[in-house]
């Protein structure tokens, strides 16, 4: 149960002033949540800058181009020409100076008359720009009287901001959120906030978002270190807590006689290579443990992790139990299920799969042989969280992380059984410090070969007006009867990247249609899955060779023929994205090229990104390279550039910070494992506030 002192906090936005259905669907979009969001949401959204409104100089003396706030009188008003709706709407003022120009355009009928009443005296503040020769403001920040300029602080905090949301109504929102903010107990140790000189939550809330000196807003500040450190720490709580659940002693364990996995072994094409061999073998030693397995495989694309799955699934089934492979995508999880079936059939192991797309009758008959046990392994998507799945007996979740399924997801797969053994799959090679972060204490397994025979690729960037040359060169491939990738970032025009130089992928394919015919597919996100595969199956038979795609292609497609990629606005994309993308040629016995084209001019970061991408394969050197142009945010697969599944902690500002959390919460669990006390129940208002309250079922479990 949420502490009932929580709950002004989780109050919907909808219930403050002024915050009706249109604001509350913005804010929805703006905070990333399905449901209406509620005030904590609101007091988590940080500022992205500040405006220092303090300079005020007479108008004679005002810079160009600098934020200014200006005492003056309004003169005249002139409104645009009647039939001229897109002519500005000017409005002239002065103080003893000198004259300044207030231009608004669009504005509805009256609303300047009546901020600007003619012959009153306003606080008009905004950048000050000069044309013609005379000062002027567009669209001023603030237009105020003499008693509501008396009530601001010079210091104005701007916040990141959706398209239809003012940032005057988002700052009423807060500063109302603010005001409901009820005392709550400190959870932090005396000791650690004498340390790290931590000021009180409501001061560091209430100066970031007002502030009252320019450093208020800062990141390295104290207020937003503070904030920073209880998100870090409930999040290390969280973590610590599930780890201690999954390392209590387990009943009988679940690892057999090897005599599946040497069928499998026996039925590979190739062999295993030293390093798959040594994560099977860590496996199998840790499902003989009398502690629950928590591990983590990582590799890079290509590096045979489903097989090493598949070991550790055979594992569980010569001790007669289930195993579940849970993906975070349906083409994921085809193609997991295409790589494993043959496999798992030679060695006599019987395997099913479940998404969204199973229904009805069939559906109903295959949770019914899986209660029964008549499968050994069940691959799927979040199907198989639903209520209605039930296992016979679930050993062992293998869980394809692809950064997109949280800490509840986990929790989910393995409620479905007792003492469950946990494998999570990566296929992005993660640096150390992140693993810990994310995946709290694992076990680690690296898979750094790549199987037999692979043919490496030749990496170039080439400038977008290069275009008619590749898709010259694009031809000539096709003739010659070979695969081709061409990628694209979007799927379709949106208004936002009208203007853009972006080219989406419904029209780059109209384009290669026109130029090469039948031979171009198109597969993208927002298509059905059957649609999806039908283009797939098609593309792997050959019977198309140019497919257009956005990023659905990612992970887990396996075309063994393809060798070409063309990446279209490579610059777009993370490093990981990249190698990711990449990693879908180069995988059969032929030499594949990857072409990078990009949009000049080219930023910094981007230079750095295409550089690393056209000097190495190797995904274990690109994750360490992108944690340095990036930050955390996209080594996993994640867009912003902040810690994952954090809103306020900052890889680049607040790393140092991660240390010291995870050491106060290994200290808290140390001494109060069950949370109890006042100091407990700080924790847990700290867990729930911070949405890490998965963890608190767990703290009376057995």
């Amino acid at each position: 149960m949420r502490p009932a002192l929580l709950n002004p906090l989780f109050a919907p936005v909808t219930s403050l002033s002024g915050v009706g259905p249109k604001q509350d669907k913005l804010l929805r979009y703006l905070l990333g949540r399905e449901e209406t969001p509620r005030l904590v949401d609101l007091l988590l959204h940080m500022p992205s800058q500040v405006i220092d409104r303090r300079a005020r100089p007479k108008i004679r003396d005002a810079s160009p181009g600098t934020v200014v706030t200006l005492e003056v009188t309004v003169g005249r008003h002139r409104p645009p020409p009647p039939h001229n709706r897109r002519a500005p709407y000017l409005v002239y003022a002065s103080d003893e100076t000198g004259d300044v120009v207030l231009t608004y355009f669009r504005n509805p009928p009256g609303h300047v008359e009546k901020l600007l009443p003619v012959g009153s005296k306003r606080f008009v503040s905004g950048t000050l720009q000069m044309y013609d020769g005379l000062a002027q403001i567009v669209h001023p920040d603030r237009v105020v009287d003499e008693s509501a300029f008396a009530q601001l602080s010079g210091i104005d905090p701007v916040y990141p901001l959706t398209e239809g949301l003012a940032l005057g109504s988002l700052k009423r929102a807060i500063a109302q959120a603010l005001a409901k903010l009820p005392d709550l107990p400190e959870w932090i140790s005396p000791e650690v906030i004498r340390r790290c000189h931590f000021p009180p939550l409501r001061e560091a809330l209430s100066r970031v978002h007002q502030p009252i000196e320019l450093t208020d807003v800062l990141p390295d500040g104290p207020f937003w270190t503070r904030l920073a450190f209880d998100e870090l720490l409930a999040g290390q709580l969280a973590l610590g807590l599930i780890r201690a659940q999954l390392r209590r002693p387990a009943g009988d364990r679940h690892a057999g006689d090897g005599h599946l996995r040497k069928k499998i072994i026996d039925a590979l094409p190739y062999a295993l290579t030293a390093s798959q061999r040594q994560a099977a073998a860590a496996i199998a030693d840790d499902l003989k443990q009398p502690v629950r397995m928590l591990r983590l495989l990582q590799g890079d694309v290509g590096s045979g992790k489903t097989v090493v799955a598949l070991l550790a699934a055979a594992a569980v089934a010569e001790a007669g139990k289930q195993a579940a492979l849970m993906a975070p995508t349906e083409i994921l999880a085809r193609q997991h299920i295409k790589t494993i079936a043959t496999l798992a059939e030679r060695a006599g192991m019987r395997v099913a799969i479940l998404t969204g797309r199973e229904k009805g009758k069939e559906r109903r008959q295959l949770l019914a042989q899986l209660e029964a046990g008549d499968f050994d392994l069940v691959v799927g998507t979040h199907a198989l969280i639903q209520d209605d799945v039930v296992f016979k007996d679930l050993a062992l979740a293998v869980v394809d992380e692809q950064h997109r399924f949280g800490v509840r997801e986990r929790l989910a797969l393995t409620a479905k059984g007792e003492a469950v053994d946990v494998l999570v799959l990566s296929a992005t090679p993660i640096p150390r410090t992140l693993v810990l972060t994310y995946f709290g204490d694992m076990d680690v397994s690296e898979l750094r070969e790549k199987p037999a025979g692979r043919q490496p690729i030749d990496t170039r960037a080439v400038p977008d007006s290069r275009l008619e040359e590749v898709m010259d060169a694009v031809g000539r491939a096709l003739s010659a009867g070979k695969l081709v990738y061409w990628i694209c970032a979007l799927v379709e025009e949106s208004e936002a990247e009208a203007t853009d130089h972006l080219t989406n992928a419904t029209k780059r394919f109209d384009s290669l249609r026109q130029r090469f015919g039948h031979k171009v597919g198109l597969v993208h996100g927002q298509m059905k899955g059957a649609d999806k595969d039908r283009v797939m199956a098609e593309f792997a038979a050959q019977d198309i060779g140019l497919l257009v795609a956005t990023t659905v292609v990612e992970v887990g497609v396996d075309v063994p023929a393809a060798t070409i990629m063309v990446i279209e606005n490579a610059e777009r994309f993370g490093l990981a994205q990249l190698h990711q993308l990449r990693g879908r040629i180069g995988r059969g016995a032929e030499a594949s090229t990857c072409l990078l084209l990009y949009h000049e001019p080219l930023g910094e970061i981007s230079k750095a990104r295409l550089k690393v991408i056209r000097e190495t394969t190797d995904g274990f050197r690109i994750a360490e390279e992108d944690l340095k142009l990036r930050g955390e945010g996209d080594v996993l697969g994640i867009r912003q550039s902040g810690l994952p599944g954090y809103r306020i902690a900052r890889s680049d500002v607040h790393g140092q910070l991660m240390t010291q959390a995870r050491d106060e919460a290994l200290r808290i669990l140390k001494d109060n494992p069950k949370l109890k006390g006042e100091r407990g129940e700080a924790l847990r208002c700290l867990l729930y506030l911070f949405e890490r309250d998965e963890a608190i079922p767990l703290i009376g479990a057995g």
